[in-house]
């Protein structure tokens, strides 16, 4: 059996003045070509090759001994070779550029960027790209509760959170409260591991423990309010839809970082403002 995406092991069958035939076995009756710039020195009837099977610009299924960045259900980082008006282009290695549509798309792109994307099988029988990748990573990752960990957010719910390839890799969630303001799909980041699901999902926070973290959120405090010049137009019972606009805090950070700055004196709070001191 030919299997399209896939790399596979298929016997020389038939050479021709353009290459050569490959079955899956010498009496085969599925046949693919493997063009003659890309057949081995010295390549006969009978001999076994390694080659993995995608579709040529008229849609023909046809083989290829060069390496692809990514094989079906797999994922890999591609970069956007050019945009048209049906998606975007990738490099992925091969003589005819992968689709990324629109429709599997999880942030706008620009020439030259670069993706996390997973290979799938459209309702048309063609390779295509999907930056979707929740289905495709992996839950067993090495990492527990308290490390530190590299990803890349992949997609951004406003409900759930932002969605983290850990090693662009492995499956990861930084919940909804967590998710600092202006997080995008593409964005490389650092975070700490909290939590590891039953199903080896991981949980992930870019701010520190809470009481590393109080200091840093005091002084973003007060420079939002510098930049209010002085004064904010309310008080720390302000709502938490505010609270994140403002300073991509969660309420209880929030009040934890101005209790912090009125026990240092830095600052008053009234009846409906915030005021700084010192």
């Amino acid at each position: 059996m030919l299997l399209l995406g896939e790399k596979q092991e298929l016997v020389v069958v038939k050479t021709v003045a353009f290459g050569v035939y490959l079955s899956d076995g010498p009496d085969g009756d599925e046949r693919v070509l493997l063009p003659k710039k890309e057949v081995p020195e010295d390549t006969k009837p009978g001999d076994v090759l390694r080659v993995f099977l995608y579709k040529d610009s008229r849609d023909r299924l046809i083989a290829t001994t060069r390496e692809p960045a990514l094989t079906l259900g797999k994922t890999a980082v591609l970069t956007v070779r050019e945009l048209s008006r049906i998606g975007a282009f990738l490099d992925w290695g091969l003589e005819k550029d992968l689709l990324l549509p629109f429709r599997e798309q999880t942030a706008q792109l620009k020439e030259g960027d670069s993706c996390l994307a997973a290979l799938y099988i459209d309702k048309s029988g063609r390779l295509c790209a999907t930056m979707k990748v929740y289905h495709y990573l992996e839950t067993g990752s090495p990492y527990h509760a308290g490390d530190q960990v590299d990803g890349r957010v992949y997609e951004v719910s406003r409900n759930f959170g932002a969605f983290v390839a850990v090693d662009d890799r492995y499956t990861a969630l930084i919940p909804a409260r967590e998710v600092p303001a202006g997080i995008r799909a593409g964005d490389l980041i650092h975070a700490r591991v909290t939590g590891v699901k039953e199903d080896g999902k991981l949980d992930l926070s870019i701010r520190e423990k809470a009481y590393l973290q109080i200091d840093e959120d005091a002084e973003n405090i007060m420079q939002v309010i510098d930049e209010f010049e002085g004064v904010l137009p309310f008080n720390d019972k302000v709502s938490p839809e505010i609270i994140k606009r403002e300073f991509g805090l969660s309420k209880n950070a929030f009040k934890r970082a101005v209790g912090r700055l009125l026990k240092q004196g830095r600052i008053e709070i009234t009846e409906n403002r915030i005021r700084r001191i010192k």
